[in-house]
């Protein structure tokens, strides 16, 4: 089979498809055939280096797919041969065979594309398990979510739409705000040109919001934690800021821990504020705790009110270039390989 492979740490110039033995299913797994497969930015963290997640060099990387069962290993549940699926892979997923958990891997309902199938696994998981897990967003509170016109972003988004009478702010760049209004974002912000912070204090007067789904890190983490209203909640899922470059920089993540913001107890007590971490991947053995958000969301796709926005698809042998455009923060919603 074909992988795009991370065979050393740098620029997206360093990956290379390769030529790979397909993959076996063991007890529990199937094979699939990959048509589709979801990049998330873990991925790019990977190829940097910066992922402590990420398996050893020679890396396959890939936490999502869409396929069809190509073969089965013993208990895999009645999945078929030939069935259409979408699967979360631990790793592996960026190839043109893939094995999944049966736990992971769920059969493609009627009308719904290998794409959409792709794009839903983890970005929508991850925005349900934050928004109805952790959080327990309710109408008439408040919403800021950061790197807004991402993948997870876009989901949060949406599944608060759902929700009904939230008040939405998002940060990202001008180009993408038209993206957002229509996607239910009541107030974009242009992280580059505003300061976030004054703009969501001057709307809100000073109130701030209810809750905050915040992957940037570093500094922003405390500079969130001064917009939480009263029993406001910051719920931490990324560190994209640790990236400057397209390559390891050590000079800039060794500040960022040493400054990076701590809260103490009573600290929280005394402000009446929650701060939580999220981290799906470390949630891997917990299938039953998975399934009850991918299950879900599921449902929300039922009722029509869940639907990804594709931002491009990219063959396998252009791997550099989809990296790039996620790297440099171009993409609106998710980015896909063919890996036909």
């Amino acid at each position: 089979m074909r992988a795009l492979t991370i065979p050393r740490y740098g620029p997206p110039e360093v990956l290379e498809v390769r030529e790979v033995p397909d993959p076996v299913p063991g007890t529990g797994q199937v094979c699939i055939r990959v048509q589709r497969a979801g990049l998330n930015f873990a991925d790019v963290t990977a190829r940097v280096g910066l992922y402590p997640d990420a398996p050893p060099l020679p890396a396959v990387m890939g936490y999502e797919v869409a396929g069809t069962v190509h073969s089965v290993g013993p208990d895999a549940g009645g999945l078929a041969v030939g069935t259409p699926v979408m699967a979360m892979t631990h790793f592996g997923g960026q190839a043109t065979h893939a094995l999944a958990q049966v736990a992971y891997t769920l059969p493609i309902p009627p009308g719904m594309s290998m794409d959409q199938g792709a794009a839903l696994p983890v970005n929508w998981l991850t925005a349900q398990h934050m928004l109805h897990r952790v959080a327990n967003l309710q109408p008439g509170m408040s919403l800021l979510v950061h790197m807004a016109a991402g993948g997870v972003g876009l989901a949060a988004i949406a599944l608060a739409r759902a929700v009904g009478g939230v008040t939405i702010f998002g940060t990202a760049s001008a180009s993408k705000h038209s993206v957002l209004r229509e996607a239910g974002v009541t107030h974009p912000i242009d992280y580059r040109t505003a300061d976030y912070v004054t703009e969501v204090k001057k709307l809100t007067h000073g109130r701030g919001v209810d809750l905050i789904l915040d992957a940037m890190g570093g500094p922003e983490w405390d500079r969130n934690d001064s917009l939480l209203a009263p029993a406001g909640h910051l719920i931490i899922f990324g560190w994209a800021n640790s990236i400057s470059g397209e390559k390891r920089n050590l000079l800039r993540v060794v500040p960022e821990l040493v400054t990076m913001k701590r809260w103490s107890p009573l600290q929280l007590m005394s402000k009446n504020r929650t701060v939580s971490g999220v981290n799906v991947g470390h949630l891997w053995d917990q299938p039953q705790l998975m399934r009850t958000s991918l299950d879900a969301v599921m449902a929300r796709w039922k009722e029509g009110k869940v639907q990804s926005h594709i931002d491009a698809v990219f063959p396998l042998a252009e791997g550099a270039a989809a990296h790039r455009r996620m790297h440099q923060r171009k993409n609106v919603g998710k980015i896909l390989f063919d890996c036909t």
